[in-house]
């Protein structure tokens, strides 16, 4: 609370009298941080009450959306618009300052992960059974990006039953517990945070890092793994209270630093395992020793994609092809043949004439790749609208969904029989605006299609005859993940 009143003393009282004429130098712009900022988000950028203004942790907001909220606001939070206090030439320069890395690296080391964890419900405190009527197994989770809530859908009635409040800006996608009733999200500035679904509580969080990737979960149900940009570490949790076990620096056989690109659960291995961005290295890390195996590759994967039994890593750079990784043998076993910046990371496999395939969309081409899984070699390349970012599918449907998200044709979803590779529908949820992203429900009976604009919607489809059934409002939904389909590691969606 002292914190909130000195905000708003600072917002209301800073620099009366001397806002008709931006600062001058770098040291000016950062005198107006201080003045106007730093009471929510660090003297240092690294957050408080507020998210943690780096570079990194920005990555993903436009300019033109920064220069927004800094003049306007984010609505349902305590973000205030200062449009009305500073000149816009101050504000173009503050949103230009907080993209420059602060000139002193910061630090995010043991004891802060410690200090900042935070239990709500210590474990064993809340009841062991759902507190509401709907199928615990056909629950989905949106995440909405606009005003930062978890939405909890009832998958039977199609309708939301609850909203939580998030961390600024998750990212990698949810993760649970095996049972289903514990879920794990990170957010771009590192604060993991555990949510228990069946008591609608939010239980735990810690905070792992300034610039986080992704967040994996053991499915013995005894640990979390985040994966970080900022520092370059890995953080492994007990899973009950979010209590720090051990961080690990990430670092190479020839001593360089990297970061995480991504951090994954191999449960069939009983390990976790994890891709470095800047090292041609990956990591398995088995449960039972909690150390680290490393396996040098050719190249640096930026996702990655394992096959159903967990043998194989299929993975790709940003500089585009792929390998094949038998982590078994610790090494490479094949080259893929795959241009442009394919999205291996978002790939689903399917039965096709008896063998087994993958598929892929890609991220600066039109394409989606379909590769057998016994030969490596890929089968076909199905033209698309556009370059896209998901594909989906469900063991009860014949057709897999994609989308166009990063091109002009991003309101339109096209619909591809599995066997015949053909593209046999489309669905427009809303011309002209950005669809994408499909999970399905438990039965594979309805494909929910998030239309990801700040007055967005989930749009649920009869997945037989891609007839939309109804909408439910929503505030940028980015993703949505059915409890189901997630722990049984269904073929159709990512894991």
């Amino acid at each position: 609370m002292k914190r909130l009143i000195a905000a708003i003393a600072l917002t209301a009282s800073a620099w009366a009298g001397a806002q008709t004429t931006p600062p001058a130098t770098l040291a000016d712009t950062e005198v107006v941080f201080q003045q106007h900022c730093a009471a929510c988000h660090g003297a240092d950028r690294l957050g408080g009450m507020g998210p943690a203004l780096l570079p990194e942790s920005l990555e993903r907001l436009k300019p033109d959306a920064l220069r927004d909220v800094l003049r306007n606001g984010r609505a349902a939070t305590q973000m205030p618009g200062f449009a009305d206090q500073l000149p816009a030439a101050t504000l173009d320069q503050l949103a230009t300052w907080l993209r420059t890395a602060p000139a002193v690296v910061p630090h995010w080391q043991a004891a802060d992960i410690r200090a900042s964890r935070v239990v709500h419900h210590a474990p064993g405190s809340l009841p062991d059974r759902p507190v509401f009527q709907a199928d615990a197994g056909n629950l989905f989770l949106v995440v909405e990006s606009g005003s930062h809530h978890l939405s909890v859908l009832d998958g039977d009635k199609l309708v939301p039953i609850h909203r939580f409040q998030t961390r600024f800006a998750l990212h990698g996608g949810p993760k649970f517990s095996r049972d289903g009733r514990y879920v794990f999200v990170a957010s771009r500035d590192g604060w993991i945070s555990k949510f228990d679904l069946w008591n609608l509580k939010l239980v735990a969080e810690i905070r792992v890092g300034l610039n986080t990737r992704n967040v994996a979960v053991s499915d013995d149900g005894k640990w979390v793994m985040a994966g970080n940009t900022l520092p370059q570490t890995m953080v492994l949790l007990h899973a009950d209270d979010l209590s720090l076990e051990r961080v690990y620096p990430v670092t190479g056989a020839n001593a360089k630093a990297s970061r995480v690109s991504a951090v994954y659960d191999a449960a069939p291995r009983a390990s976790f395992i994890a891709a470095l961005r800047d090292i041609p290295e990956v990591w398995e890390i088995p449960y039972a020793t909690l150390e680290p195996r490393a396996i040098k590759l050719d190249d640096v994967l930026d996702d990655f994609f394992f096959d159903q039994p967990y043998r194989h890593i299929l993975g790709a750079s940003r500089s585009g092809g792929g390998q094949v990784i038998d982590i078994d043998a610790g090494r490479k076993v094949a080259d893929l043949a795959l241009s442009g910046m394919p999205h291996l990371g978002s790939g689903i496999t399917w039965q096709r004439n008896g063998r087994d395939v993958m598929a892929s969309p890609n991220l600066k081409q039109g394409a989606l790749s379909v590769i057998d899984m016994g030969t490596w070699k890929t089968v076909a390349t199905i033209a698309t609208n556009g370059p896209g970012f998901f594909i989906r599918s469900h063991e009860a449907t014949p057709y897999a969904w994609t989308d166009a998200m990063m091109s002009p044709r991003r309101d339109t979803l096209q619909i591809i029989d599995k066997q015949t590779l053909a593209v046999v529908g489309s669905v427009t949820p809303s011309p002209g605006r950005t669809a994408a992203h499909v999970e399905f429900t438990r039965d594979g009976r309805y494909a929910l299609v998030s239309l990801m604009e700040q007055d967005g919607a989930i749009v649920v489809y009869d997945a037989a005859t891609f007839r939309e059934v109804k909408r439910l409002p929503m505030d940028r939904p980015v993703g949505k993940y059915n409890v189901f389909n997630k722990t049984t590691r269904s073929s159709g969606t990512s894991h």
